[in-house]
Order: C-alpha cells, then sequence, then structure tokens
C-alpha cells in the first residue's frame, strides 16, 4: 500500500542515513519503527526481540582461546578455565 508521509526534512535525511548505515529500505525503517512503537505502547514484545544475559567477572583467563570452542573446553575439562 502506498501513503504520503510528512516528515521534517532533517528528520527524513537522519532516516535515510540510518536505513543505508543499517542496510534496510526507508519503507523497512519506518515499518520497524512503527511496529517497535506500537508494541512498546501496548506491552507486547516482538518476537524477534531477544534479551541476552549479561555476565560479570573479570574477563577470559589466561590461556583461553575464545576463538576456538575445543580449545576452551580442553582448558574447561582440565580444570584450568575454572
Amino acid at each position: 500500500m502506498r501513503t504520503t508521509v510528512r516528515l521534517d526534512e532533517a528528520l527524513l535525511l537522519r532516516a535515510k542515513r540510518h536505513a543505508a548505515d543499517t542496510r534496510r529500505t526507508l519503507t523497512q525503517l519506518i515499518a520497524d519503527g512503527l511496529l517497535g512503537l506500537i508494541e512498546r505502547e501496548q506491552g507486547t514484545q516482538s518476537p524477534r526481540r531477544v534479551k541476552l544475559p549479561v555476565f560479570k567477572g573479570d574477563g577470559v583467563h589466561e590461556g583461553v582461546d575464545v576463538n576456538s570452542s575445543v580449545s576452551a573446553l580442553e582448558q574447561m575439562e582440565r580444570g584450568i578455565a575454572t
């Protein structure tokens, strides 16, 4: 469906830039924004949103290669990275 939306020129430029930066069309950006606003105001959540757990600590232990799951698993099994 086609519709006409009147936006402030500065807002339109920001929206176009953001759409390009996120590899979306302006239409997709507007639809995503409207859907997000409606869901937030209605108290519903989009199935696309994922809550990721946050962990605190001292970071990666010495000798743990975060790019190698095998290496990390071996060290965990030996008790070095606990």
